[in-house]
């Protein structure tokens, strides 16, 4: 089929065969997609379940703070996103 990648398989896929070539499309995309949409982002970055806690509590800060929380939640997402690529490596 394709030529071997060298490096560890990702669960369900065998190596070589993993989407993207066992690394994100765009590495980069999900620290600028936390800038607009945080609980999106941490969904994305591999936690689904806080993502999911989260995103009510998002969207009830920016309605009744009128979006002063909002840079509390962007740093929670880089923060999770920065974990997972150090988990990686």
């Amino acid at each position: 089929m394709g030529r071997p990648i060298a490096g560890k398989a990702r669960a369900g896929f065998p190596v070589g065969l993993e989407p993207f070539g066992g690394r994100a499309h765009l590495p980069g995309m999900n620290y600028i997609l936390a800038l607009l949409l945080p609980p999106l982002s941490i969904f994305l970055a591999g936690r689904p379940i806080l993502g999911l806690l989260i995103a009510p509590v998002w969207v009830l800060a920016l309605f009744f703070s009128g979006g002063l929380t909002h840079p509390m939640f962007i740093l929670l997402a880089w923060f999770v996103i920065f974990e997972r690529r150090e988990r990686r490596s």
